[in-house]
């Protein structure tokens, strides 16, 4: 491991915004955040927004700088991709900006019922071949409905015309509201000031000449949700710039 990581790692552990949670340590000790983030870590009010797969932290801070009346968290499980947002949380004093470094997987054990009230999910990997991997599954939503409260929205902004097929028919399956749907956000001319935000791996995509997409949707009920077919979905036609590189650290 190179000193750099070590040295981001090091910096990590010192940043009172960035939480780290692997899950043997969720398991063992909990979280004490669950239930009262406004009150014993933001010590604020103001409604709470997830970025789930934050990456470099460019939205969430992004998000906070332009919302000061809201509180953001990004989550992701990379720490060293991780540490330039919240460098830039610690150094400039954003107060309404957090990172949890931990696994998606385990996202319902540090929010209570009802206490986010919108999550964005930005440029997941689209996860083709293994539908109870992708984040806009229905395994997904069943843990999202334990803690995103009723009426509260969720945002999938991708370049990966599948996934927003396939969420796209999850939704209209499930009877969810769809608030906006665009499969060209910049060519549309229905971009605003959050929508537009670009992430590094969105300006990756835009320079290959890729279409961003949309989709924001409001589920109304989280029971008995159905998974839509997606064999007949044709794949992307491109590789994906690798999001998992051989030999980073797993945490």
């Amino acid at each position: 491991m190179g000193k750099n990581k070590l040295k981001k790692f090091a910096d990590m552990a010192t940043y009172r915004c960035a939480l780290q949670y692997p899950r043997e340590v969720l398991l063992a000790e909990g979280f004490p955040y669950q239930g009262v983030w406004k009150d014993e870590f933001f010590h604020r009010d103001g409604e709470i927004t997830l970025e789930l797969g934050c990456g470099k932290g460019e939205y969430t801070v992004a998000l906070a700088k332009g919302n000061p009346g809201r509180n953001y968290i990004g989550v992701d499980i990379k720490g060293a991709r991780m540490w330039s947002g919240a460098r830039q949380v610690e150094e400039q004093q954003i107060p309404n900006a957090a990172f949890l470094r931990t696994e998606i997987e385990n996202i319902d054990k540090f929010f209570a019922p009802g206490e986010v009230d919108e999550i964005w999910i930005t440029f997941p990997d689209p996860q083709m071949q293994k539908t109870r991997k992708r984040l806009t599954s229905t395994r997904f939503l069943k843990m999202y409905g334990k803690f995103l409260r009723p009426g509260g929205v969720i945002n999938l902004k991708t370049d990966s015309p599948f996934l927003f097929e396939y969420t796209k028919r999850l939704a209209e399956l499930n009877g969810f509201e769809i608030v906006m749907i665009t499969d060209d956000l910049y060519g549309s001319g229905m971009a605003d000031p959050v929508s537009s935000i670009k992430t590094y791996y969105e300006s990756q995509w835009l320079s290959r000449g890729k279409k961003i997409k949309l989709i924001s949707m409001r589920p109304g009920s989280f029971e008995n949700l159905q998974e839509p077919p997606s064999d007949d979905i044709e794949r992307d036609d491109y590789r994906a710039y690798p999001r998992h590189t051989p030999g980073l650290e797993s945490f």
